[in-house]
């Protein structure tokens, strides 16, 4: 089992050998590993050379490592070469590059907008310094052997290609390879190294308690005197430049990380369907690219007209020459049909309308302007659709439902039921019932009618159709209520809480500020103490009297303890 010999066990000297994979070598611990990339670490295709951090305003040397332009600069300024190979490199040869974002400010394509990822052939035009995927460019430019840039249109050569990040070579941007980190040249400025030496800089001020009061009120003044020294210190600017930049609700900067992973709230009238631009734009190109599925947004009619979000009930009376009828309107069930008919209803569009159809123990209809039965519009202007997902049928006397020329083509016209008809149920859509007028109704189903076409004679007309209670405004008004209220609460919260949250357990009051207040103004535990001696000096100011101060107070007399014993027996 040894090597080279009999031994059936192998010496801590042949397992830690250069040719052996143990725990001191084969791992790396030693730092002296001969297994070839061993500590190959590589660098993000969206970080900079100098800082290894995402950059932000990128530039690149002709050979394709790509650096932020603020850290470069401080570096070729020191040492005039190329961090990474250590060629001779002039600030002159650095190349802006254009980088293109979805709306999600990731990086992609200008053209198939196929987002960068670390296995992404990304290249650069050395002439225009824009960015492609290199496919893009050679399908549709060295191919085609049309040598003109896709975004700007300028002319370029093949040797103005740029490889970037090429997936096959990761080589060459192996952190392990670059020459300042193998020579272990710091790339820090003199200001970063003043803060890194600093020892207040790191320190943790989170885990300090009240200690980190001390330190921050320190770093402020010494902040406070390090500007008043500089001359071409201007104090307007730094609040111009505070303001200039727009902090998002939760305090943090815009594009400060994914918008994919941020925590965007949902608007209360998101709909359940995208506004479709992302594939309108996908199919066209005269439309602005969009690379992600936004929420369409409802209107207020179209977020109240979905089924059971208004459940507050309607109420109306509808005027006839024979008396009145009180409905009340199931705006659960039926919101379209109830909307349709409440806002119809306010037009005047009822006024003066006649019955055209009334059949004795079946229902009596109307709704039609025109008198005949064929005529009558929505409130939209056309017909709309069903509702039949409630529990609502035609099962008693005085129904109100929506009266129709087949499926989903409502319009106006309704009818009122004089007794059930189960038969029209899933075919007419309920949105009311009669709550009041029974006697009413009861005189035009009595009424006189044609025998051939079943029309009232004489005309029975709706005088007008007056809505009590509006449902959809009671949803409205509720709503900004409870707007008004969730504000209120936030402007609390904003100012320190209420009475009861800006109080300690022990009664102490939190000023603003966030200290505790220990004046006379007392609270809990110790809030009684002075009230009670305070009640007992004013206690003899009454003018009950107790008793005489002459009076002397009786003498009790203490009674003797009995020994516990049986005593002496002396009587007997």
């Amino acid at each position: 089992m040894g090597k080279g010999t009999d031994k059936l066990y192998i010496t801590h000297s042949e397992w830690a050998s250069h040719d052996a994979f143990s725990a001191s070598t084969g791992s790396g611990v030693s730092g002296k590993s001969k297994v070839p990339g061993a500590s190959f670490k590589r660098l993000p295709f969206n970080f900079c050379a100098v800082s290894l951090q995402p950059f932000e305003h990128p530039v690149c040397a002709t050979d394709g490592t790509l650096f932020d332009v603020s850290n470069i600069l401080p570096w070729l300024e020191k040492h005039g070469t190329n961090p990474v190979t250590g060629q001779p490199l002039k600030a002159s040869e650095l190349i802006k590059l254009v980088f293109a974002k979805n709306d999600e400010g990731e990086m992609v394509d200008p053209v198939t907008y196929k987002v960068f990822t670390d296995n992404t052939h990304i290249v650069a035009l050395k002439n225009t310094g824009n960015v492609f995927a290199y496919d893009t460019v050679e399908r549709l430019n060295v191919k085609a052997k049309m040598w003109r840039d896709l975004v700007s249109d300028e002319e370029f050569g093949r040797a103005d290609i740029i490889t970037l990040q090429d997936p096959q070579n990761v080589a060459a941007r192996d952190l392990s390879s670059f020459k300042y980190l193998k020579d272990g040249i710091s790339t820090l400025t003199e200001e970063q190294e003043r803060d890194r030496n600093d020892p207040s800089k790191n320190v943790n001020l989170d885990a300090m308690g009240s200690s980190a009061k001390v330190l921050k009120a320190k770093e402020a003044v010494a902040k406070a005197r390090k500007e008043r020294s500089d001359p071409n210190h201007n104090p307007a600017l730094s609040t111009i430049k505070a303001l200039s930049v727009p902090k998002s609700v939760d305090g943090s900067r815009p594009n400060g990380g994914n918008a994919m992973h941020s925590g965007r709230t949902m608007p209360y009238n998101a709909a359940q369907h995208t506004t479709g631009k992302a594939a309108a734009s996908f199919t066209s190109t005269g439309l602005t690219p969009h690379t992600s599925g936004e929420r369409a947004l409802l209107t207020d009619e179209e977020y109240m007209l979905k089924p059971k979000r208004v459940k507050n009930k309607g109420y109306a009376r509808i005027q006839t020459n024979l008396g009145d009828l009180n409905v009340e309107l199931q705006t659960e069930y039926a919101p379209k049909a109830v909307w349709n008919f409440v806002q119809l209803a306010k037009k005047g569009y009822y006024r003066d309308v006649a019955f055209h159809r009334n059949i004795r123990n079946f229902m009596i209809q109307g709704g039609d302007p025109t008198g005949t039965g064929k005529g009558g519009t929505s409130i939209w202007g056309k017909n709309f659709t069903d509702e039949f997902d409630g529990p609502l049928t035609h099962d008693s006397r005085g129904m109100l439902s929506m009266a129709n020329k087949g499926k989903n083509t409502n319009s106006s016209q309704f009818f009122i039921t004089y007794r059930p008809a189960s038969h029209l149920d899933r075919k007419h859509t309920i949105f009311g019932r009669l709550v009041g007028g029974l006697d009413t109704l009861s005189l035009l189903e009595n009424a006189p009618t044609d025998s051939t076409t079943s029309r009232p004679t004489p005309d029975i007309l709706i005088r007008d159709i007056v809505v009590f209670v509006d449902p959809f405004e009671e949803f409205q008004r509720e709503k900004k209520e409870r707007e008004g209220k969730e504000r209120e609460r936030e402007e609390v919260k904003r100012s320190g809480g209420t009475e009861d949250e800006r109080t300690t357990w022990t009664g102490k009051r939190i000023r603003g500020d966030g200290k505790v207040d220990d004046g006379e103004g007392r609270a809990g535990v110790g809030k009684y103490l002075k009230a009670n001696s305070s009640v007992g000096e004013e206690s003899g100011a009454g003018d009950e009297i107790v008793g005489d101060w002459g009076d002397e107070e009786p003498v009790v007399k203490k009674k003797a303890k009995g020994s516990g014993g049986f005593g002496n027996f002396d009587s007997w």
